[in-house]
């Protein structure tokens, strides 16, 4: 269970001014803690201990780097259960998942570690013409400094990792915005991260409200804002935020193609894990299933099968699949579309049915294109089916989408996998599984409305570094 309250993190040092923020169990509803709420000053000091600890951070040797990391992941692997239970209790998330989580969030830092003593430079030839005869050259990266995170509820603790496990193994200080309905998970990585050597400055962890967070955003001694979240949100975001570099995660409502020729048990399967792992909230969750029209009878039945067989109810009993839904409001939402979809021609297959948080894992058919369900992001529980004929009408079906993050195809064609590579247009594309795949040193991130720049630790560590050119002219 939770400690009845906990502190947020200023500049490496743990900090009760309030308690202001109280954190429910999203399954019971009832208050589970209470955080601090930081205010204006406290962002203010952390920005500027951030900022100071730029130079120090940037100074440390790799192998130092590697060892604030290492440590991390020993005391997660010592923590696992205490962090899952976290997970489970303040998002809402199915224990089993959690425990995924904290494996996820583990796999990520010993990632970030591996990274820390190999980011690589390059000696460049010079000499290309005769003007440039007895130069030499070659080019390193360097961090960006100071960096700003805001990180979403879905993911509390992996999420956050994807920022904060690249910024240190960088040596970039960081201060982070937790999700607020989510703190819990961040506070608890900053417990760990305060039993280190990090220089003073280099981390600071706090929750405060939406309003608060414009320095985040607009102060200029942050050089990167890394985001993850709402579309809506990110581009506003961006275009607040001055002159450092953005990286935007942001939304999907990612497709799934089911070509023909495929094995249903296993497609079924698979797309059922896609489209309500922890009740669809997931950017990358299954959205629309577009089934071959000689494989859709098969499907539909294989998947309202499966679906009315998940079992839902309290996610810290260890065979509860559908948990609730981060809010009320949100499960209302979705069940406004679902009605939505119904009265305008859709035909619900299955599901469709909320009490409070929970809402049942949904399936609907013949949704029309301009419904919510189909051309906007549901996170949560809901999937629309389609069919096609062909695969050229499939694929311009899955880039008829303002999202482009990551898209499945179940084929067994070569051809069209390798067609899908070539002219879908995402971020990522998932041959034989559904898009809501992920390993977490893969680069992820999308296109479109679905954001800019790239996680996945590597590809994180060359946002928040620039590149450093040196040329020597020969005696």
């Amino acid at each position: 269970m939770l400690e009845p309250v906990y502190p947020y993190f200023l500049a490496n040092e743990p900090h009760e001014p309030n308690h202001d923020l109280a954190v429910t169990d999203k399954f019971t509803g009832q208050v589970a803690t209470r955080v601090p709420l930081a205010d204006a000053a406290a962002i203010d000091l952390a920005i500027e201990a951030a900022s100071g600890a730029a130079e120090p951070m940037r100074r440390m040797a790799a192998y130092e780097r590697k060892a604030v990391l290492d440590h991390c992941v020993d005391r997660f692997v010592a923590r696992s259960e205490e962090l899952a239970m976290a997970l489970c209790i303040e998002a809402g998330k199915p224990i089993r998942d959690a425990r995924g989580e904290v494996g996820r969030l583990v796999d990520t830092f010993r990632i970030a570690s591996e990274e820390a003593v190999r980011m690589q430079g390059e000696v460049m030839t010079m000499d290309i013409s005769a003007r440039a005869k007895g130069y030499r050259g070659m080019w390193k990266r360097v961090p960006v400094g100071a960096c700003s995170f805001i990180s979403p509820f879905n993911f509390p603790l992996n999420l956050v990792a994807h920022k904060i496990a690249a910024a240190l193994a960088v040596g970039c200080p960081f201060v982070l915005k937790p999700a607020s309905y989510t703190p819990v998970g961040a506070i608890l990585i900053g417990q760990i991260l305060a039993e280190t050597q990090l220089p003073k400055g280099a981390f600071s962890i706090l929750p405060c409200s939406r309003s608060g967070a414009d320095a985040f955003v607009e102060d200029d001694r942050l050089k990167l804002l890394s985001f993850t979240g709402s579309a809506e949100v990110g581009w506003d975001l961006k275009a607040r935020a001055g002159k450092k570099k953005v990286v935007l995660e942001l939304g999907g409502n990612a497709a799934v193609v089911v070509d023909e020729g495929v094995r249903i048990d296993d497609v079924a399967q698979r797309i059922l894990f896609g489209a309500f792992y922890q009740s669809g909230q997931s950017c990358i969750s299954v959205q629309r299933i577009i089934a071959h029209e000689s494989v859709l009878s098969a499907l539909r039945t294989a998947l309202v099968k499966a679906t009315t067989a998940l079992k839902m109810g309290d996610p810290k009993q260890e065979d509860t699949f559908i948990g609730p839904v981060i809010s009320e409001k949100d499960a209302m939402r979705l069940e406004s579309w679902i009605k939505s979809a119904v009265d305008h021609g859709a035909r619900l297959l299955c599901g469709g049915k909320r009490e409070g948080c929970m809402l049942e894992p949904t399936l609907l058919e013949d949704v029309p294109k301009d419904e919510p369900l189909v051309c906007k992001e549901a996170f949560g529980p809901v999937a629309v089916l389609s069919s096609f004929r062909s695969i050229d009408e499939a694929y311009r079906e899955v880039n008829d989408s303002a999202f482009g993050l990551q898209a499945g195809v179940f084929t067994r064609d070569l051809f069209r996998a390798m067609k899908a590579w070539d002219e879908l247009e995402v971020g990522g594309v998932v041959i034989n599984d559904v898009p809501s795949f992920r390993v977490d040193h893969m680069p992820y991130g999308g296109v479109k409305d679905s954001g800019l720049g790239r996680e996945g630790v590597r590809f994180a560590m060359e946002d928040m570094t620039e590149i450093r050119m040196l040329v020597m002219r020969g005696a």
